[in-house]
């Protein structure tokens, strides 16, 4: 029936509806019973109005008598509100040193709580391949200086997830607190 041509979007209207007939709305939504098509096209244009399909697939056809041209502008309407309403996570990311000073730690946590605070999911990275003391002092360290980064974050963030064990770089990922 589609034979390959996309169809238009949105409900059929007026004389693009086929069915016989239909079971009519008003405007109000009082229900007018079962009719031919043609009688509730006249009635609609005798209102000033457009016959609306609602449902297709209903026994008989449901159509509903309202102005089309309002109704779309309302439904445009709801959908850019519920777009500006969207609020969309961004993953920003922080880069720390494997044996970053207390200060400077402090320095890239007001970064973070920035982040945290904006509603954004922050990364916390740690470079380290080819960094001498972390093999001297072994991969552990990474790790204590996460968990004394999650410490300080404290209620301000949730710990979401750490990376897999990766020879180049270590991270973890902090969500806002809700």
């Amino acid at each position: 029936m589609n034979n390959g041509k996309a169809r238009d979007m949105g409900p059929r209207i007026n004389e693009k509806i086929f069915a016989k007939s239909v079971q009519v709305i008003s405007q109000d939504g009082q229900n007018l019973g079962v009719m031919e098509t043609a009688n509730a096209l006249n009635m609609a244009y005798d209102m000033g109005l457009d016959l609306v399909e609602i449902n297709a697939n209903a026994t008989p056809v449901l159509v509903k008598i309202m102005d089309y041209g309002k109704f779309k502008y309302e439904q445009k309407k709801h959908a850019n509100e519920a777009r500006k309403k969207q609020k969309t996570v961004e993953l920003k990311e922080v880069w720390v040193k494997p044996f970053i000073e207390e200060n400077d730690l402090n320095i890239k946590l007001k970064k973070v709580f920035e982040f945290l605070g904006e509603g954004n999911k922050v990364k916390i990275a740690v470079m380290t391949k080819g960094n001498k003391k972390v093999l001297a002092r072994g991969r552990d360290s990474v790790q204590q200086l996460f968990e004394h980064i999650v410490e300080l974050i404290g209620d301000k963030g949730t710990l979401e997830s750490k990376s897999k064990p990766d020879d180049r770089t270590k991270s973890i990922i902090i969500a806002p607190a809700k």
